[in-house]
């Protein structure tokens, strides 16, 4: 048997396929099972790898797969016995149709298999025996109606002819039907003669054209009866009528009405249905007497939407009429679209444009007219639509942006409806996942976070711990933090402080001084594991708290270990004499700084007593004569922390009038030669420091402030005596004690020393070692000069007693 094979290609644009090919092949019925229906690869012009690598795979959307797609040959075989009659019934052309998919791009190729007859079946008698009653009065021409033969086989193949076995009664007449169908008559061409033949025995027999040649028969017994010279005659030759599908058993049809001019018995007719189909008899039955035909079974348009019968009428003298039966068949809404999956990605990135390809879904519905036409619809809201550019093909695909932080599931129903009335619809649901993408960046729940921590924290205790959520999952979500690189105080911020990885807890690295650093402000950075990577950054403020932990610092007056330094007081000053004022500073803040000033000790407790919030050292009566030349005082600074902590300053004060007074009852120190060699020495040092500052001065004579800088140094690398140097001022904040008012004092001499007095504005404070006998000289000298030089000339004779002149000398070259 050859095969014949039929090609068509067609551009069409669509979602599915740019371009596919339309192949049809020619089999015959009753091939075997795994039998070669074409090259479908080599008429596709396709490769093998391209079959393999699309996953190629045929879609026929009914229960049984006739056909198997062998894709590594790229050949159609036979999958299932092909039965033309069982597929098609008696329709003269018979086919059917499938699509093979390729993915990777996406192809779709429409396969048509036509279904080509064999002479397989043979014509066939519904009944094998039938029995006429014929009565020896019947006319000649008397035409009666065979029962036909059913031959499924369609062409050359099906019923072609009638023969009957020869006789002298009666001849045969074949007629055709409108649609096609052949049916015999036998015609009386010879009275009959009941007392000479009262039986006759013919055969009927049917041949197709088949080759070879199959054939079927039917015995015909004919009874001779008595006259009855008028036969039944139907009052219309063809019966129209309609029938709704699905109708219920005994609905009516049609009634048929025959009538006989005989009498009696031989008037009494019969109906029965000739000629039928045997599923045409399964459905339709009409009523022997009434003539009514109703269903009899289940009435379906998708398989047959026409029937045609023939209603024989025949009186008891056995003389028959025919008539012809046409019933229509009305489709009614009885089948719901049946919806079948192509393709299905059940996964779909949330960075995927709109119009990403999701499923491709068939959807077929048997009913014909509305009620096969169907639309597609997705329930409810949600960021998918459906397309269709191909009849009974529709592409699920996205109409927006996805975020699968918003939605990370979707369960989408398709809606396919038909236009019946009332309409049938069919749904299918698919589950489809939204995968992560790393478009979201790590977000802090505070944009800053603060903290306090007290100083001297024992290292590596916590501080605080951040928080930072990231809406995407897995690696995208997986947060690690680190630290911002700034400096403070010339240290990375890692010196200070460090952040755990994972946890987000802040810890501190050491120990914190708050006399240091009062607050540290740097920046965390939160990144996920994303490819790339997204983070986001939050200040993070902590506050370093002070404690108690340095003592007040006095910085007047000055202590030294060698030399005694006094504030002189004259004996003539008043009750509330400003003596001089102890001057304190505590580095700690607030009420840690706090500073009070209390007396101690002192030689006489009733002349002197102290501010205890400045620091001030006050005559409480009036001096006297009698009042000790020498007094000590102990005043305790001490500050309001708790605990509180104190430190302690001695404070000589000279009662007296002139400096001769003074310098009998504070200095003892001998005059030998050994002082007057080291004199000599240092005067020549002094020379060559003097000449050394000189030239280094018009070097840095550039700035004010870098000259004063410059000679501090000189004077500290010089071989000369160390001058330490005091800030002769503190300013008061706001009378808290511990940088009060600068009070200067200057030494008046007067004829009259009970009258000279420590003044403000002058410098008060008399060095008494190492100035030497010759005071009155001394004094003229220093005649002029502020509190910083004589507090510098001071301190210079005290280490290096009886080398004032020299100190004198330097000082004026500094200034």
């Amino acid at each position: 048997m050859a095969l014949w094979l039929r090609t068509e290609f067609a551009a069409l644009f669509s979602p599915l396929s740019p371009l596919f090919g339309h192949i049809r092949y020619s089999i015959p019925e009753e091939m075997k099972k795994g039998s070669v229906i074409g090259h479908i690869a080599e008429d596709l012009g396709l490769e093998l790898k391209r079959l393999r690598s699309g996953r190629a795979r045929i879609v026929t959307g009914d229960s049984i797969q006739h056909t198997e797609l062998k894709a590594d040959k790229g050949v159609l075989v036979v999958n299932e016995r092909i039965d033309r009659e069982q597929l098609c019934g008696d329709e003269a052309s018979c086919s059917f149709s499938f699509e093979m998919i390729l993915e990777n791009p996406m192809e779709l190729h429409p396969v048509t298999i036509e279904v080509l007859d064999v002479n397989d079946h043979s014509p066939m008698f519904r009944k094998t025996d039938i029995m006429l009653e014929i009565s020896e009065s019947a006319n000649l021409g008397a035409r009666f109606v065979l029962d036909s033969a059913e031959d499924p086989d369609v062409g050359v193949n099906a019923l072609q002819n009638y023969a009957l076995t020869p006789n002298e009664n009666f001849v045969l007449k074949q007629h055709v039907n409108s649609e096609g169908s052949k049916y015999a008559e036998m015609v009386l061409q010879k009275q009959l003669d009941r007392e000479g033949v009262p039986h006759l025995s013919l055969r009927l027999i049917a041949v197709d054209g088949g080759s070879p040649q199959r054939s079927g028969t039917m015995n015909i017994n004919i009874n001779v009866l008595d006259a009855n010279d008028n036969a039944p005659v139907f009052n219309q030759s063809v019966y129209k009528a309609a029938v709704t599908e699905n109708a219920s058993a005994g609905a009516h049809i049609v009634t048929v009405n025959a009538t006989d001019a005989d009498s009696g018995a031989n008037g009494r007719i019969t109906y029965s249905v000739s000629n039928a189909k045997s599923n045409v008899a399964e459905l339709l039955s009409i009523d022997p007497q009434t003539g009514v035909l109703s269903v009899s079974g289940p009435i379906d348009f998708e398989k047959d939407k026409k029937y045609e019968l023939r209603i024989d009428a025949k009186d008891q003298g056995g003389l028959t009429d025919s008539s012809k039966v046409i019933v229509e068949v009305i489709d009614v809404n009885d089948n719901a679209p049946v919806i079948s999956v192509m393709s299905f990605t059940n996964a779909v990135s949330e960075d995927s444009p709109p119009g990403t390809t999701i499923a491709i879904i068939n959807v077929k519905d048997l009913d014909s007219g509305d009620n096969g036409q169907v639309s597609c619809k997705i329930e409810g809201s949600t960021p998918f639509k459906i397309s269709s550019n191909l009849r009974n093909y529709y592409t699920l695909i996205t109409d927006s942006v996805l975020d699968r932080e918003s939605v990370s599931e979707y369960n989408i129903t398709v809606f396919a409806t038909d236009s019946g009335i009332p309409p049938l619809s069919a749904k299918r649901s698919f589950n489809l996942k939204v995968s992560d993408v790393n478009d979201n960046a790590p977000v802090f729940s505070q944009s800053v976070y603060s903290a306090v921590i007290r100083e001297n924290n024992a290292p590596g205790v916590s501080v605080l711990t951040l928080s930072a959520k990231d809406p995407d999952e897995k690696q995208n979500a997986r947060i690690s933090y680190s630290l911002d690189h700034i400096t403070i105080a010339g240290s990375g911020i890692s010196q200070y402080v460090s952040v755990n990885a994972e946890s987000g807890v802040i810890q501190a690295v050491g120990s914190f001084d708050y006399e240091q650093i009062k607050e540290l402000v740097f920046v965390v950075k939160a990144q996920d594991g994303g490819s790339p990577p997204l983070s986001s950054n939050v200040t993070v403020k902590i506050l370093i708290q002070d404690q108690n932990d340095n003592p007040p610092q006095v910085l007047y007056p000055v202590q030294t270990g060698g030399s005694v330094v006094a504030e002189m007081v004259p004996r003539s000053a008043d009750v509330g004499y400003l003596v001089t004022k102890v001057v304190a500073v505590d580095v700690d803040s607030g009420q840690n700084a706090w500073l009070s000033y209390k007396l101690q000790k002192a030689t006489d407790r009733a002349l002197f007593e102290v501010g205890s919030q400045n620091g001030e050292i006050r005559t409480i009566r009036q001096v006297t004569d009698k009042d000790a030349v020498k007094q000590r005082l102990t005043v305790i600074v001490e500050d309001n922390g708790q605990p509180s902590r104190s430190a302690t300053v001695i404070v000589n004060v000279a009662v007296a009038d002139s400096f001769p007074e003074v310098l009998s009852e504070f200095t003892d120190f001998p005059h030998d030669k050994e002082y007057n060699d080291n004199l000599t020495f240092y005067l020549v040092l002094a020379l060559a420091v003097v000449s050394f500052l000189f030239i280094t001065c018009l070097v840095v004579i550039i700035s004010v402030k870098i000259y004063r800088w410059r000679q501090s140094r000189i004077l500290y690398h010089s071989n000369l005596p160390v001058i330490p140097y005091y800030p002769p001022r503190y300013s008061d904040t706001l009378g808290t004690g511990t940088l009060p008012h600068v009070y200067n004092y200057e030494v008046c001499r007067t004829t009259d020393s009970r009258k000279s007095g420590m003044q403000p504005n002058n410098q008060s404070l008399v060095s008494v070692d190492g100035l030497g006998a010759d005071t009155t000289k001394v004094e003229e000298q220093l005649s002029g000069y502020n509190s910083q030089m004589l507090t510098l000339v001071i301190n210079c004779s005290r280490s290096h007693p009886y080398r004032s002149a020299t100190c004198i000398k330097y000082v004026k070259l500094i200034y």
